[in-house]
């Protein structure tokens, strides 16, 4: 194995409702757990999203409302899905803007907290897409010289996501061996919140929207507080609430 592991790291792929990570739900899910020494554990999943799937979101994955009726829901199968990741770094394709977002969403909506502070997240997609600019079908091509058959089964991206990651360690030694590593590379080693409101930046998180874009968010919540009410309100992500939140009582405890 080419990838220098610390700890197992988690492959993740999602099929779901459809791509607004506020609104929409799961409907499958796939971990490919690999461990240190090279072995693998992979868990599949389908889930009930207790709404429907529309059928645009069928023709892509192939799942049906009557596939998952009788599936768990999210909140059933969470605890479940959370010790399998448990003590894992993450990795996906395009998953630090989408997968591993909505999946936070899914264990907020489940009263489950799972803390990623500690984990290294490594977005597959974005090595290609700093490399060589191309979807995940001909990234599997172009790495691995084979063809992708199978796309958009959840288990089958996940396993060849894990594949391509393999062969990009191998070819661009300059990133470096160790997941760490790679994800400072990408420049995604300090993720404020995945729906990306706020970004660090010299070590500070500032807004990365609206009319306060570019200002530090504890300036903004000391000089405007009724902003945080009005984001709490708003269509906003749950984790981008909780981070705010998280922010907002750093700042409180600095005046007291």
């Amino acid at each position: 194995m080419s990838l220098q592991l610390n700890r197992p790291l988690a492959v993740i792929d999602l099929e779901t409702t459809g791509i607004n990570i506020s609104s929409d739900r799961i409907v499958e899910i796939a971990i490919v757990k690999i461990m240190p020494d090279g072995s693998r554990q992979v868990k599949r999943k389908l889930i009930n999203p207790e709404m429907p799937i529309p059928p645009g979101s069928t023709e892509v994955h192939g799942i049906s409302n009557e596939m998952v009726k009788d599936a768990p829901t999210f909140k059933q199968a969470a605890n479940e899905i959370k010790m399998f990741m448990a003590n894992c770094d993450l990795a996906g394709y395009n998953s630090n803007r989408f997968d591993i977002p909505l999946l936070v969403e899914e264990f907020l909506r489940a009263g489950l907290d799972i803390e990623l502070n500690d984990r290294s997240l490594l977005d597959v997609q974005r090595v290609f897409h700093m490399m060589e600019q191309r979807t995940l079908s001909a990234a599997y091509k172009f790495y691995c010289d084979k063809v992708l058959d199978g796309a958009h089964s959840a288990e089958v991206d996940a396993l060849a996501t894990w594949e391509v990651l393999e062969a990009q360690v191998k070819r661009y030694p300059q990133m470096g061996a160790s997941v760490d590593a790679i994800v400072k590379f990408t420049g995604e080693d300090q993720i404020v919140d995945f729906a990306r409101r706020f970004v660090m930046e010299n070590g500070v998180e500032v807004f990365n929207f609206g009319k306060h874009k570019g200002k530090p968010v504890t300036l903004v919540l000391k000089q405007e507080p009724q902003y945080y009410d009005w984001m709490m309100k708003g269509d906003f992500p749950l984790h981008t609430k909780q981070k705010l939140t998280e922010i907002l009582n750093r700042t409180l405890l600095k005046k007291n």
